[in-house]
């Protein structure tokens, strides 16, 4: 996998932790330590959750080589689907939280990481090595979570929405272009 489609979906997947450090910088305005203790777990579990389903998907990988980029796509399509239908749904998903303990944070963390987990199995399917799309996940989630907590202090919560439709359709986007190299 090249590096603009590995960055394209690093940026998609780190749509929701930045949201959410723009919520968390709306409602906390937290110190630099609160602040760099979100990144630094939103990082991580951006890049730890590709990894469980990476390896979850390389036991039945070779079960599944032959539909596999219909599974990258309907994967991809879904998430980023779903990511654009919660930003354009009529009440706010995010939940306002008043403290940035660490039981938020963690919980935080997974919740904004769910979906890589279904992109680390797309990438097993793919055969495509899992490292450098790891540290480049977890680096753009760290850096997009430290930004979005010093936009949510600064401009508030005018970008929220458009941020989740951006992510989503990015994932799409990559869905797309996955299939089509398979197809073609």
């Amino acid at each position: 996998m090249d590096i603009i489609t590995t960055l394209l979906i690093a940026v998609g997947l780190a749509m929701d932790a930045f949201t959410v450090s723009i919520t968390s910088g709306l409602v906390n305005k937290p110190k630099l330590s609160l602040t760099l203790k979100l990144a630094i777990s939103f990082g991580l579990f951006q890049a730890v959750m590709p990894v469980v389903g990476w390896l979850a998907g390389v036991g039945f990988r070779d079960f599944i080589s032959g539909i596999d980029h219909w599974i990258a796509f309907g994967l991809l399509g879904f998430i980023g689907c779903k990511m654009i239908f919660e930003a354009l749904g009529s009440g706010s998903k995010k939940t306002k939280f008043q403290t940035m303990n660490n039981y938020t944070i963690f919980i935080l963390a997974i919740a904004t990481s769910i979906d890589a987990l279904a992109v680390g199995l797309s990438l097993s399917f793919l055969r495509v090595s899992i490292l450098f799309p790891v540290i480049v996940f977890g680096a753009v989630t760290f850096f997009l979570s430290l930004l979005g907590v010093v936009i949510g202090n600064r401009l508030g919560h005018f970008f929220q929405k458009k941020v989740e439709i951006f992510g989503g359709l990015i994932l799409i986007g990559i869905g797309v272009k996955i299939l089509i190299e398979h197809l073609a």
